[in-house]
């Protein structure tokens, strides 16, 4: 097709584009936006091209002037996101003649056709959307969103000047979600797999009035049989999608496949197999075999952190009270070919007073250079603290943040390494507790020298293997460090 791009936000045309052809990849895309059914799913593999896709099928009636599509992300970041809707959505809708205005997120047609996104951040989000009347609704990664806010936009999803109307989503495999259970006919429930044979294949649905419970058959008829010829079935499709289908991606980054095969067991599982039904258990995160015992870090360690996860409650086995959170610090070094060795681990059950003590200790017995890590409580009052543990180690490069994310996500860098064994640990009584722990995450109930682990690990791959944290070999070096002087 002929059309005239024009700049994203300005309205300025730019030069006219010779006749371009915009078509879907074969495999996932071209089933995608050949699919008639009401709602239609693609889920599967990280980048087998599903977003492109969701993109490509809302522009199917932009010729229309009456035509809007909504697509729908979680949040507005992730629409802006480098590699997100909107970023990707530059590619394609220039070609058409649309105007891009990035402040609305919206796309204007030359048609008057508008393809819009938009963010559901909030359960109470959906009442902006009371009374609207959208024949095209799309979910980006539908999983992240509730079944309440699905359906609420559902009975938004109407026809409009005889324009025909659709759902569609994408979406990547998340056990705990309610999507698992909807899209459950094609899922291997055995395997957690796409049932390569279903892909594709659309199936109808009922809602009872009754008891809101979803009824599921082969044809409307079926259901009309069932439950009375007053029902109207909406039809519903999943098609599965691998990283293979997306060709053109694969020659654009060859290598990605490499990086999803060096995730963790539950990432590598969900985002490269499309398994909906693996979960966090003990054992895929860390494994035993994983760890080499050596008698000591080699001499050629560039850098060294301490990380604390910190706990202020006191205990002793004998009190007859539950055991609380211990206070946890993990030694890791690095050396020059990229490997870790943890070399101490020191867990205790002490009070406030008595673990910043220790952690004065551990920072003078510890080799010269070493970093000393620990987490801040969210909070001015955790901001306080941070300084004030901070100032009791002055003499020490410290580094203190808030986390991010929650445990199991802080542990997945490091817990990739292990699987490569990439990590060893240096022979110690602390052995088997350490790597009990390890083992038993997340599900054990114990995590505080995993989080200790994960937080080392997190500044030492900041750092790199010839940082500002290069191992000092002497007093002078190490206060060259601290003050940019030399006494």
């Amino acid at each position: 097709m002929s059309a005239t791009a024009k700049q994203a936000g300005t309205g300025k045309p730019t030069a006219a584009t010779e006749a371009v052809e915009i078509r879907p990849q074969p495999g996932m895309q071209e089933e995608f936006l050949e699919s008639s059914a009401d709602i239609c799913i693609a889920g599967g593999s990280a980048y087998c091209g599903k977003s492109f896709g969701l993109l490509h099928d809302a522009a199917r009636y932009v010729d229309h002037p009456q035509f809007r599509a909504v697509i729908f992300r979680r949040t507005t970041p992730e629409i802006r996101n480098p590699g997100g809707l909107w970023e990707t959505s530059e590619e394609i809708y220039p070609l058409l003649g649309a105007t891009g205005f990035s402040a609305s997120l919206e796309w204007r047609f030359p048609s008057g056709a508008r393809v819009k996104f938009a963010h559901l951040e909030y359960e109470k989000d959906i009442y902006n959307w009371l009374g609207s009347q959208v024949p095209y609704i799309g979910f980006d990664q539908l999983e992240m969103f509730s079944a309440r806010q699905f359906w609420y936009l559902f009975g938004r999803n109407r026809s409009v000047a005889n324009i025909p109307k659709f759902i569609r989503a994408t979406c990547n495999p998340d056990p705990d979600s309610w999507l698992a259970k909807f899209i459950g006919w094609w899922v291997n429930q055995d395997t957690g797999c796409p049932i390569r044979s279903r892909s594709g294949t659309s199936r109808w649905l009922v809602r009872m009035k009754d008891s809101d419970k979803i009824e599921w058959g082969r044809s409307p008829e079926e259901l009309r049989a069932r439950y009375g010829q007053d029902v109207e079935p909406t039809s519903v499709c999943f098609i599965m999608g691998r990283i293979t289908d997306n060709r053109i991606g694969m020659d654009k980054d060859p290598g990605y496949v490499g990086k999803l095969r060096a995730l963790p067991k539950v990432d590598r599982e969900r985002l490269l197999e499309g398994n909906w039904k693996v979960r966090p258990a003990a054992g895929l995160y860390f494994q035993r075999s994983s760890f080499q015992v050596v008698d000591a870090a080699p001499a050629d360690i560039t850098a060294r952190c301490r990380y604390w996860d910190r706990a202020a409650t006191a205990w002793h086995p004998d009190s007859g009270q539950p055991q609380p959170a211990a206070t946890a610090g993990v030694l890791v070094s690095r050396d020059r070919a990229g490997r870790f060795y943890v070399e101490d681990v020191q867990r205790m059950f002490e009070s406030a007073y008595r673990v910043e003590t220790a952690m004065k200790n551990c920072s003078t017995s510890d080799p010269d250079g070493t970093i000393v890590g620990y987490m801040q409580d969210p909070g001015s009052a955790g901001k306080g603290e941070a300084e004030q543990t901070a100032a009791n180690l002055a003499g020490n490069v410290v580094e203190y943040a808030t986390a991010t994310g929650d445990k199991v996500v802080r542990a997945k860098p490091v817990s990739s390494q292990a699987e490569a064994n990439n990590v060893k640990i240096v022979r110690g009584p602390w052995n088997e507790e350490f790597l009990s722990e390890l083992e038993n995450f997340p599900d054990g109930g114990l995590s505080d020298q995993v989080d200790a682990l994960s937080g080392a690990f997190e500044i030492l791959i900041r750092t790199g293997t010839s940082g500002r944290y290069e191992v000092a070999t002497s007093a002078q070096n190490r206060l060259e460090r601290l003050t940019g002087k030399t006494p």
